[in-house]
């Protein structure tokens, strides 16, 4: 904290919970750092004509009325700087793990004011998430807001975490914001970063359930001002709000503490303006101030898919896009479940790989033509169409493109390489089993057979009629490959004598209404 330069006298009046009434201040201002005895430490968050409200951020029980209260001219700062990385803090920038004392590079102010419009700067990149269905249809940019919401164990924290794991090796620094989560989840998390070596470029500040209200209240704003530290100094800052659901619920105790009146669901008016101050401290700086950036991936959770609550509509309007997961969909087994009738990105498409574009734009239509006609294939007791069974054939292939597991990001390239084979219909000549190890084994199979490819792929970002043709060509090289290794009790015939293949696509995409005609 800042040093002490000038104090002023105030005595404890009311105490109520983690809000204590004091009186006795002649000048305050909010942000105002408030010292009791006993250790206890809070911040002014409100006053009135007699009396000054301050905050608790750490707890003591002795505190009581009649106790003295000292005031200093210095707003509430809290440590950064590089030595943070690797490290667990809690809201106060105190380290949580173990590891001794951090030694900060300097003091920064956690309320401050969103970098203005003259010093931002055009989107110019794509923030790599490794996560296909995000990558090609849901494209994140560097300096975005994009929100993630869905019903509770649906996958929301796994999208954040291996949008971390995927910085690996891009230099971009990560702050994960644990906000009244278990410690038991919190603990998953973090064995999961040390598991896949993401602490060398991560920073979790944690405010679990047990922490004080206080803490819960001001650990995202201690998250932007760690990250704030790396933007100005020309670095790209991936920050994970883990959730602001949790926050909005801390400033609602908060509040009705403080005897304000509530509002829709018993918020106060104001938290729509807390979150708006935090989102809007994402930016992506011109040239002229650094050309750093910092991005945002506040989770938000719903109740049973419910997008009209109160946290969730006032932060969808304030944010640049959003992931909605869906909870039917994680229940059929796909993972990520992301509901792509209802995701968007308003922003990460400008800059996204022109590659990437052109091939992933029919993608989304095709999808949900795709969910349609498997709902109305359920219904209906005749047969299907032809033009159907190619649909769903196709959309069945999709899907299987869209499925994931967690922790296994997808380099870019690898997507390209995979959105251009179902584009030209080769994933369409392989069963199930060969469409899933052609998407693990593609990066390595095109950089095996052509490094120089994929180097001018990762260059350019796009592909020419020459890279085009060399692209189709391995990927027919791989299916002939796979072919060839097909049991053959496999290999029914068709019409024309050969090999039917992609029957089990077809099956496993109507083996639904099957059962239901047995």
């Amino acid at each position: 904290m800042a040093e002490l330069r000038y104090q002023e006298e105030g005595v404890v009046r009311v105490i109520r919970g983690c809000i204590v009434i004091v009186e006795g201040f002649k000048n305050c201002i909010n942000g105002q750092v408030i010292r009791f005895g006993y250790g206890t430490m809070g911040v002014i968050i409100g006053f009135t004509e007699h009396d000054a409200q301050v905050l608790i951020i750490r707890q003591a029980t002795n505190l009581k009325t009649g106790d003295l209260a000292l005031a200093t001219l210095e707003t509430f700062t809290t440590p950064v700087g590089r030595n943070f990385i690797g490290r667990i803090v809690n809201p106060l920038a105190e380290a949580l793990d173990s590891l001794g004392p951090i030694k900060a590079d300097e003091m920064a102010p956690i309320f401050v004011q969103a970098p203005t419009i003259l010093k931002r700067g055009i989107l110019e990149k794509t923030l790599e998430t490794g996560i296909k269905v995000i990558d090609s249809m849901i494209p994140v940019g560097f300096g975005q807001r994009e929100l993630i919401l869905g019903d509770r164990m649906t996958g929301k924290t796994t999208i954040c975490t291996d949008a971390i794991i995927n910085q690996k090796h891009t230099g971009v620094k990560c702050i994960y914001c644990c906000i009244g989560k278990a410690h038991s989840a919190l603990g998953r998390v973090v064995q999961l970063l040390i598991d896949n070596d993401c602490f060398k470029y991560t920073t979790i500040v944690a405010a679990t359930a047990v922490a004080p209200p206080g803490q819960l209240y001001l650990a995202p704003y201690i998250s932007c001002a760690i990250g704030e530290y790396f933007m100005k100094r020309g670095e790209d800052v991936l920050v994970v709000f883990d959730d602001f659901t949790k926050h909005a619920w801390a400033y609602r105790e908060i509040s009705l503490l403080l005897e304000r009146a509530p509002g829709r669901d018993s918020y106060p008016g104001d938290i729509f303006y807390l979150h708006s101050k935090l989102v809007e401290r994402a930016a992506y700086l011109s040239k002229k101030y650094g050309g750093g950036s910092m991005t945002h991936l506040p989770i938000v959770e719903t109740l049973e898919g419910d997008l009209t609550g109160y946290v969730q509509s006032n932060l969808v309007s304030m944010t640049d896009g959003q992931i909605m997961v869906s909870a039917p969909l994680f229940g059929e087994g796909q993972k990520p479940a992301v509901d792509m009738g209802l995701s968007v990105s308003r922003v990460g498409s400008k800059v996204q790989w022109p590659i990437v574009k052109k091939l992933a734009a029919p993608l989304r239509l095709e999808y949900l033509q795709y969910r349609e006609v498997l709902r109305v294939s359920r219904l209906k007791t005749s047969g299907q169409s032809e033009d159907a069974e190619k649909q769903m054939k196709s959309g069945a292939i999709l899907t299987e493109f869209l499925k994931q597991k967690a922790s296994h990001p997808v380099p870019m390239e690898a997507l390209v390489i995979i959105l251009f084979a179902y584009s030209k219909m080769v994933l369409h000549e392989m069963t199930i089993e060969e469409v899933n190890r052609f998407q693990e084994e593609a990066y390595d199979y095109y950089k095996k057979h052509d490094p120089e490819f994929m180097k001018m792929l990762r260059q350019k970002r796009d592909m020419d009629d020459a890279m085009k043709a060399r692209c189709e060509e391995l990927a027919r090289q791989y299916l002939k490959e796979a072919i060839a290794l097909r049991p053959k009790e496999n290999l029914d015939d068709n019409e024309d004598g050969g090999p039917n293949v992609g029957v089990d696509v077809l099956d496993q995409a109507t083996s639904k209404k099957k059962e239901e005609k047995k």
